[in-house]
């Protein structure tokens, strides 16, 4: 039982993760290169290509004897991506409006730098949380089914709470540091778990 609701609880963290992360992008992305309809378009386009690559990673990854272990140290490494972010964000943003002077291609570079190692980690949790929680071959489309809910939720939360909230209690690097010990923690937690199922 402690074991599903851990794969459930990082499934949701992830999805909520994911979504956050996206909505603070063009927060930090808008003061060198605006808020236009082509800066969001280089974020979503880097969004949905970086969490394509981590379905096809997590699924490929949850071939080789799974374990709920492992899909904490995935939210680790998810957590340890994000702090360039934090660390070093406005020296790459500075150097890229230097460079690139056209703000759609900038945005598409900084999103890429920034967002897309993260994020295609955050991305390989739900199929190997998937594979976790399918023992058999008859359960396999309903615990994706309810996996997704559940990331799917998360997302939702991440969604509202961010642009509702966190963003009018804490400053941006603030929330970044907050979701990157969040997540750290999660995965910490998911540590002692070694078993397969």
């Amino acid at each position: 039982m402690g074991r599903r609701f851990a794969i459930f609880a990082i499934a949701a963290w992830s999805g909520y993760y994911v979504m956050a992360v996206e909505l603070l992008s063009g927060r930090i992305l808008a003061p060198s290169f605006g808020n236009s309809i082509y800066v969001w378009g280089g974020i979503i386009t880097v969004f949905m290509l970086a969490l394509s690559l981590g379905y096809l990673l997590g699924g490929q990854l949850s071939l080789f004897t799974p374990t709920l272990r492992r899909l904490g140290l995935v939210l680790i490494a998810a957590a340890l991506a994000s702090l360039p972010i934090v660390l070093l964000g406005d020296r790459v943003l500075d150097w890229i409006f230097e460079h690139i002077q056209d703000p759609r291609y900038a945005s598409l570079v900084a999103s890429s730098l920034l967002f897309f190692v993260p994020t295609a980690i955050s991305g390989m949790v739900s199929p190997y949380a998937v594979r976790l929680l399918a023992t058999t071959v008859a359960s396999t489309g309903r615990s994706a089914g309810v996996l997704y809910f559940v990331s799917t939720f998360g997302s939702a939360a991440g969604t509202i709470l961010t642009s509702f909230y966190m963003v009018l209690w804490f400053e941006v690097n603030q929330i970044f540091v907050g979701m990157i010990v969040v997540s750290f923690l999660l995965g910490l937690a998911a540590l002692p778990f070694r078993d397969a199922q």
